[in-house]
């Protein structure tokens, strides 16, 4: 009786393990999917924080030839100098003048927003049907207050 009832429960730890493996799996490649997306927000917020903070002092840097960069070309230069490893497009960014609702950087005092959308692609394909296009645009902004630095 016990040889026949231990001959019945044989392979009851595979199936058991075959039931348990595939959604610990799914979990498993989905955290790891909201992990790359938690870091690259934190990422791309801290790079536009960092941007916005280099653009209200109206400085500018050079280009390799010397010549002074567009203010948002400095503005995009920092974004990008904060965020290393991130490839983000020209077409990411949008400057905002909310002192006066036009696009662009500002003048002194006015109150300037910058946003950045970066499109994040799932390292994985367990979001793909919850996410078709198999990216996420992760979209940041900081607003900020220029200061009274001299134009040129």
């Amino acid at each position: 009786m016990a040889r026949r009832t231990r001959r019945s429960l044989r392979g009851t730890a595979l199936v058991e393990v075959g039931i348990i493996i595939l959604p610990l799996v799914t979990i498993s490649f989905a955290a790891l999917d909201f992990a790359g997306i938690l870091y690259t927000f934190l990422a791309m917020q801290n790079g536009v924080s960092q941007a916005t903070r280099f653009a209200v002092t109206g400085n500018t840097v050079n280009d390799p030839s010397g010549a002074a960069l567009p203010r948002d070309q400095a503005i995009r230069q920092a974004m990008r100098a904060a965020t290393p490893g991130f490839q983000i497009p020209d077409s990411a960014f949008t400057f905002t003048d909310v002192s006066t609702g036009a696009s662009g950087t500002g003048g002194p005092n006015d109150i300037i927003r910058v946003t950045v959308a970066y499109d994040w692609q799932l390292l994985t394909p367990i979001l793909r049907p919850f996410i078709p296009s198999g990216y996420v645009t992760v979209r940041v902004a900081s607003t900020m207050r220029n200061e009274p630095f001299p134009t040129q």
